[in-house]
């Protein structure tokens, strides 16, 4: 009876067009999950990213990048339709739409994670003025979800953004690597409170375009010992 009052209250949204999900019990509408494309193989074996020719084995920026992550998983291509779900998600408080994008990561990855078997899942962080603007760290409230669900613990405060770095989809390949080199730093307190060992660590973000951000935390982690790193995003750029 109380559910039923909330969901009339606050019922569920779609989040690719906005509008109440019928029939109840749905996290989206039927026609606008056709619309997604989900990444399907042949994918690249390091970043996960839709390749043309089944016989390669790496993507393009895979191949002549030397990464030092060890292997990422994503769910859904960056294309149109999530550029419009993701935008409402981070920027118009649409924080409902990750009950979504977290059940279909875990129906789709969540036995791979748990193969993985990570000693600890860390978000991406935002700088604060960020935060403050949002209300919320969109990565964190993903990585918390999936935590809870995995029995996985969460630290969100492993690295910190210590610098404001000008928006990532304003710059080059090139200029993303600049635009981030020292904006994330190694909080070894936390570490310590926490007086876990860390050797596998899975990052948590929404898209992954160039792989500027994640890279740029997978080398500040690695500085500080942590050497077998992973990551899930919810996204990723097909023609980066």
């Amino acid at each position: 009876m109380f559910q039923n009052i909330i969901d009339l209250i606050y019922p569920v949204r779609c989040p690719v067009c906005g509008e109440i999900v019928i029939p109840k019990g749905n996290r989206i509408c039927e026609p606008c999950k056709r619309k997604l494309q989900y990444i399907r193989e042949p994918r690249c074996k390091k970043c996960s990213k839709p390749i043309e020719l089944e016989e390669s084995e790496f993507c393009s920026d895979c191949q002549r990048k030397d990464y030092h992550f060890t292997k990422g998983y994503s769910v859904w291509v960056y294309d149109d339709v999530m550029k419009r779900s993701i935008a409402d998600f981070k920027y118009h408080k649409k924080k409902e739409y990750a009950l979504f994008y977290v059940e279909e990561l875990l129906r789709i990855y969540g036995e791979a994670i748990l193969q993985y078997a990570p000693d600890v899942i860390m978000p991406i962080p935002i700088h604060n003025s960020k935060f403050r603007q949002r209300g919320y760290n969109q990565a964190e409230l993903i990585a918390n979800m999936v935590g809870k669900e995995l029995n996985i613990k969460v630290i969100s405060d492993l690295l910190v953004r210590n610098r404001k770095t000008i928006p990532q989809k304003q710059l080059s390949d090139k200029e993303r690597l600049r635009n981030l080199k020292k904006a994330f730093e190694f909080n070894g307190t936390v570490a310590e409170k926490h007086g876990k060992v860390i050797n596998k660590l899975l990052i948590v973000d929404d898209i992954f375009t160039t792989g500027s951000t994640i890279e740029a935390c997978a080398n500040v982690l690695k500085s500080n010992g942590i050497n077998d790193i992973c990551f899930i995003t919810l996204c990723i750029g097909k023609n980066f």
